[in-house]
């Protein structure tokens, strides 16, 4: 199903007016109990806790070289963040997850602010709570279909594709 000039209107009118009412302040690694860079916390957003994903896959998601993403992965993995694996039917592949230190740190270092969510969301009705989280959901992963399917990796911070 194609998307129409309305259907994309919506998403850069909405987008926008969610990010600006949740968006928290920027802050130093040095300067959080985290310790994670503006760098390292996107990293977070893209592991998961019980679904793993390949080094490689993710190095090109994120359109970095795997010789990059492994400093970053060595860092968070220092941290307790992220634990390296190897995958069960190919050793050689590495596999990384996001551990449960890391599910904290990413929700504490998140551009959008926990407070300010959980406001918006509790102003919302169940039934529309619900429609909107999994709204959220179907996006996002078809985002991630696009960036896959695609080859594109994400942007960095602050470029625009």
């Amino acid at each position: 199903m194609s998307a129409t000039t309305v259907d994309v209107a919506i998403v850069q009118k909405c987008y926008p007016q969610i990010y600006l009412a949740c968006h928290t302040r920027h802050r130093r690694a040095a300067s959080t109990e985290h310790h994670l860079s503006e760098r390292d916390s996107p990293l977070l957003s893209h592991l998961n806790m019980t679904v793993p994903i390949s080094h490689g896959e993710l190095a090109t998601h994120l359109g970095v070289r795997p010789s990059t993403l492994s400093a970053a992965i060595s860092k968070l993995e220092k941290l307790g963040y992220v634990e390296r694996g190897q995958e069960v039917k190919d050793r050689r592949m590495v596999m990384l997850r996001l551990t449960q230190k890391g599910a904290a740190a990413r929700a504490a270092t998140s551009v959008l602010d926990y407070d300010r969510v959980a406001a918006i969301l509790s102003m919302l009705s169940k039934k529309d709570k619900t429609l909107a989280l999994t709204g959220l959901e179907i996006l996002a992963n078809a985002s991630r279909d696009f960036m896959r399917q695609s080859g594109r990796g994400m942007p960095r911070h602050g470029e625009m594709t």
